[in-house]
């Protein structure tokens, strides 16, 4: 993973949701914390070119959001807050499918790589089953697995324990600990950010905190007092 920030800003009308910032990602796993509103989601979608900088650039494994969109996105795989509006198609096997159509593949070889991805996932019991059936852990990792199956090199997941019961956090949780990607994951669920290399907080559209998780964590815990 190579993310660079060059002075890049982001403005939605009148008002600036990210103020102008410059840093450098490299580590395998990175949190992004902070109060709603704060900027983490606006940041984590500038990786991937869903949001362009209203000034500077963004640069992800080499390629410009701006100019490069579609290698950007080669690379980035984003799983939602609300993982359910990401599968279109009744059958999870189907909607899994859905993202390698683009690729040219044959059918023996898409159904072997949606195979392959639902039992990395462990999820392969879920193939014929259709989204409303499913749980709320079931539905994130069907969400994850249609992500995986383009094989990015960087995997984005927003809030990805939100509203979930115990049960199903910690089946997402193993799911996280068990990717051998690239991680970067948006939460308020900070016990999920054990053993991050870096995490980074953001307030008012600022980096407050940048640093191992247990100082950013320390740091975020005195804001939201």
């Amino acid at each position: 993973m190579d993310i660079s920030f060059h002075q890049a800003s982001a403005r939605f009308a009148d008002r600036e949701v990210l103020a102008p910032l410059s840093l450098h990602l490299t580590e395998r796993r990175i949190g992004i914390i902070g109060l709603n509103g704060s900027g983490k989601s606006t940041f984590s979608r500038m990786i991937n070119g869903l949001v362009l900088p209203d000034q500077g650039s963004v640069t992800t494994n080499g390629f410009d959001t701006r100019k490069e969109a579609e290698k950007v996105r080669g690379c980035v795989g984003y799983v939602f807050q609300n993982p359910a509006n990401q599968i279109v198609l009744p059958l999870i096997k189907d909607d899994i499918a859905l993202g390698l159509k683009a690729r040219g593949l044959s059918k023996v070889e898409t159904e072997k790589a949606v195979d392959n991805v639902l039992k990395r996932v462990g999820i392969e019991h879920l193939a014929e089953r259709r989204a409303h059936e499913l749980s709320g852990g079931e539905v994130q990792l069907a969400a994850l697995s249609s992500v995986l199956v383009t094989k990015p090199d960087i995997v984005i997941l927003d809030e990805p324990t939100n509203q979930l019961d115990l049960k199903n956090r910690n089946m997402v949780e193993r799911a996280i600990a068990d990717l051998p990607e690239n991680i970067i994951v948006i939460t308020h669920d900070l016990s999920l950010l054990d053993g991050f290399e870096r995490v980074i907080l953001f307030h008012q559209g600022k980096i407050a905190a940048d640093d191992c998780a247990a100082k950013a964590i320390e740091k975020y815990l005195e804001i939201a007092q």
